[in-house]
């Protein structure tokens, strides 16, 4: 059973974001092998963090030695190759997946470049960060086209369209 557990901070705008992070989450997990994840009896939770661009911005410099913004994070708390391992040894347990921290500044101007929804946005970022959480990557063009495919089938579930088309516009 996935638990979304939710943390908004100003600026974001009062919004029913909770919702919208567990049905972005469960399309993307849904559509990857752990899917499993959405059925398990043990209670699989993950954190998404609506936050300011300066936190987003402390973040990124002590994790990623990058100082500076950037629209979403993702900190897992499994290695990918042990997810299997831990499903299936958590009937009564609990699966951390990870956090997902979106930076407010960063999410509302990129929405308003592309001219969509900072809802909808979000939605993309809270996939992809789950998909960065389940060890989904885009360092190489392989995993990124692989990542990529599942985001547009996830986001076309929510009814969003394919984001890399409106980018590419």
């Amino acid at each position: 059973m996935l638990d979304i557990a939710l943390s908004r901070e100003e600026p974001w705008p009062d919004r029913d974001w909770e919702a919208l992070a567990d049905r972005a989450a469960r399309a993307a997990i849904d559509r990857t092998p752990h899917g499993e994840l959405l059925t398990i009896p043990a209670a699989v939770e993950l954190s998404v963090r609506l936050a300011s661009d300066a936190e987003v911005q402390a973040l990124n410099r002590r994790y990623r030695h990058k100082d500076r913004p950037t629209n979403v994070l993702s900190f897992p708390m499994i290695q990918p190759d042990l997810l299997e391992t831990v499903t299936g040894n958590s009937d009564d347990g609990e699966v951390l997946l990870g956090d997902i921290v979106l930076a407010y500044g960063v999410c509302a101007r990129e929405a308003a470049e592309r001219r969509i929804a900072l809802e909808i946005h979000a939605a993309h970022l809270i996939v992809h960060g789950a998909l960065h959480l389940l060890g989904y990557d885009h360092i190489d063009d392989n995993e990124a086209d692989r990542m990529e495919a599942i985001e547009i089938d996830a986001l076309a579930s929510l009814g969003i369209a394919d984001p890399y088309l409106i980018e590419e516009d």
